[in-house]
């Protein structure tokens, strides 16, 4: 279970207001929830994804995650309870190291073990079942420098390897938006796979109302700092790609949103 508590981060520009980026958010993700967050650029989205991986420290209040404190958790710390997959599909894997080869690193995070023992027989057959089960063909490519893969491929690859040890706590940092839309769908599909199968906790942000309105059981939206929405359950699964852009619309009309934001909103409709 992920709770967040009175979360606040501020920033200061030299000479500019202090801007408050997260401003007193709260709120509770039961274990097994998949909840997906949007908003506009600068809404706060990242940043409060960042306070719980331990990027981004918090002015005030508290994180907690499977019962413990780790508002003061170092990042490295937090690594041991969550699994991070981020928007470029080059980050968190090793371009030189084979897709067993970063699977292996994976499976020996924790043990006082090197590549030798993680690439044996029995490892090789548990990775080609993970890859083999969300992404058919893909458990034929161990062998390949995870470079040559595509960008999908290789975000496939990370899930697994960030879900390996079955997390407390799943971030997914727009993990879809640098693909192309064939890509983006098949690593979504992996994506709710995994999370179903393995019955994660898992808090994924995202710039698609497509994917906000069809993944997930809880939705949460950010606007300035501060959460404009929170939907589960039913609530949740009524909601559409039109019925979000509605509600992006309302608040560019009550804030009266410059062009920059007003542009984001027109992209977010995909």
């Amino acid at each position: 279970m992920l709770t967040l508590n009175s979360a606040t981060v501020a920033f200061s520009a030299p000479g500019g207001p202090l801007v408050r980026a997260v401003d007193g958010v709260s709120f509770t993700l039961p274990a097994g929830t998949f909840a997906v967050m949007i908003g506009t650029n600068g809404s706060g989205k990242s940043t409060l994804q960042g306070s719980v991986a331990g990027t981004v420290r918090l002015d005030s209040g508290s994180v907690q995650l499977a019962g413990h404190d780790i508002t003061r958790w170092s990042e490295h710390a937090r690594a041991r309870l969550v699994g991070r997959v981020f928007q470029d599909p080059r980050a968190g894997t090793a371009a030189s190291l084979s897709v067993l080869e970063n699977l292996a690193v994976a499976a020996c995070r924790g043990r006082p073990a090197g590549l030798g023992w993680a690439t044996s027989a029995s490892l090789r057959s548990l990775a080609a079942e993970r890859l083999g089960s969300i992404a058919p063909g893909l458990e034929d490519r161990l062998d390949q420098q995870i470079g040559s893969l595509s960008g999908g491929q290789r975000q496939i690859v990370a899930l697994v390897m960030a879900t390996w040890h079955r997390p407390e706590l799943l971030l997914l940092d727009e993990h879809t938006a640098a693909l192309d839309p064939a890509a983006a769908d098949r690593v979504v599909q992996a994506t709710a796979r995994l999370i179903r199968e393995q019955n994660l906790t898992a808090l994924m942000v995202t710039h698609s109302l497509k994917q906000a309105a069809s993944l997930g059981d809880r939705l949460l939206l950010m606007h300035r700092g501060r959460l404009a929405l929170d939907v589960a359950g039913a609530a949740k699964r009524r909601l559409s790609a039109d019925d979000l852009a509605s509600r992006f619309d309302r608040l560019r009309a009550s804030d009266q949103l410059d062009d920059t934001a007003a542009r984001t909103l027109t992209e977010l409709y995909v």
